[in-house]
């Protein structure tokens, strides 16, 4: 008889699990809580959903948490250019960006929620939407099934995909968490990762819409330089956000929470050193003496960088720019390569993009994904403590985790030769 598997949170690595265990010959019952099925899928990659990057995987690896280790496993089995060429087959023709990141060439994460469930249901994947699991039911310590709905449905294995704590309105509550800690789980503190910082400026804020690219990035806590990055950032409303943000906002966090100061400065020009710089200025001001500084501002900054520069420098924007001196033209220098934010807090966990902490790897079995602690439960994607960068690297690990899963859920241990 086929082995009936349950898997828990219609996402990426829970769909791809359900539908790689149908495929396997398992009866597969896919629960999801929301209505529809792939909802944070739906909004990855500003609704254009990186799927992977193209990387190497020992490039791939290093992108995560030191647990990123783990990865090592699954990757060996279902990696980028595996993932590549199943959506392919499915009918998505794929792009990649600067970085190596790998979209859906329509640019709609849509169709790619479309196709995983068209193959999955394909496969013979039951999806049951509005379907809140309660609880994961064990006899014997092993699997025997789940609560849900005022009901016990029988399994003999059970997938939990739930994802993370973030954007609870797709249905990433933070359940998988607590129902893994009551099977005997550990959970390791979680916390906000790739999450904006909060700025506590009216001028700052005041650029929120603004895209700076090519930007020098550096981290100083307590007054050290800790990090340096090169990259994009966005101002918001609040504060600043962007990939090169992003990348480094956990490490902030961990700072923020350990009551430590944190100021990022932004290199504006890092194309250029104080050296080169300073001839730049003193070149433009002499050919454009007669102009007001703001106008000549104009050509080495975005308009909305303007009053922020004036008001940093102390300068009046209608002072010529033959009227400024040597002290005042340092001070725009100085500002231009070290343009300082000081980090007042992030948004909360349920605004990050992923959640950093999670089940404990050590109590998974990175060859199947299999829990070593319940037999016959899997777990996948953003459940465990695991995170990466921006750029696609999460999503890989959601779709190879599920990947695995589903094979080994659906299998007998003498069809896997163990």
């Amino acid at each position: 008889m086929p082995k009936k598997v349950i898997v828990i949170g219609a996402g990426a690595s829970g769909m791809l699990a359900a539908g790689k265990a149908a495929e396997q010959g398992a009866e597969v019952l896919l629960l999801e809580k929301k209505k529809k099925p792939g909802n944070k899928l739906l909004i990855s990659g500003k609704g254009r959903c990186n799927l992977t990057n193209n990387s190497e995987v020992s490039e791939f690896i290093q992108h995560f948490n030191r647990e990123g280790r783990f990865l090592h496993q699954p990757f060996s089995q279902f990696f980028a250019p595996q993932l590549m060429a199943f959506f392919q087959s499915l009918g998505i023709e794929l792009i990649t960006e600067r970085g190596g990141r790998v979209f859906p060439a329509s640019g709609k994460a849509s169709d790619v929620v479309d196709a995983l469930l068209r193959w999955s249901q394909s496969n013979g994947v039951v999806l049951h939407s509005s379907y809140p699991v309660n609880r994961i039911l064990i006899k014997d310590g092993r699997i025997n099934g789940v609560r849900c709905n005022r009901r016990s449905i029988h399994g003999d294995a059970v997938i939990l995909a739930t994802g993370g704590a973030t954007y609870p309105a797709t249905g990433s509550t933070g359940d998988g968490y607590s129902m893994a800690e009551d099977l005997g789980h550990s959970i390791k503190p979680l916390r906000p990762a790739l999450v904006p910082l909060l700025v506590d400026d009216p001028l700052v804020q005041s650029l929120a819409g603004l895209d700076l690219r090519n930007t020098g990035f550096r981290v100083y806590v307590d007054g050290k330089r800790k990090k340096a990055d090169f990259g994009e950032v966005s101002f918001t409303t609040t504060g600043i956000g962007g990939p090169v943000t992003l990348t480094h906002s956990l490490f902030i966090v961990e700072n923020l929470r350990a009551a430590k100061n944190v100021i990022i400065s932004l290199d504006l020009k890092p194309a250029l050193d104080e050296h080169k710089l300073d001839n730049r200025l003193q070149r433009d001001f002499v050919k454009r003496h007669d102009e007001s500084i703001s106008s000549v501002l104009r050509g080495l900054l975005p308009q909305q960088l303007i009053a922020p520069a004036l008001h940093f420098c102390s300068l009046n924007g209608q002072k010529s720019a033959g009227q400024i001196s040597t002290a005042e033209r340092k001070r725009i220098r100085e500002w231009l390569k070290n343009f300082r934010l000081s980090i007042s807090g992030h948004r909360p966990l349920s605004e990050a993009i992923i959640t950093a902490g999670g089940i404990n790897v050590k109590e998974i079995n990175p060859n199947t994904m299999e829990s070593k602690i319940v037999e016959g439960l899997y777990i996948v994607g953003e459940l465990l403590d695991i995170h990466g960068d921006t750029g696609g690297y999460n999503l890989q690990a959601a779709f190879s985790t599920g990947w695995l899963a589903g094979i080994h859920a659906a299998g007998t241990k003498d069809q896997l030769g163990r």
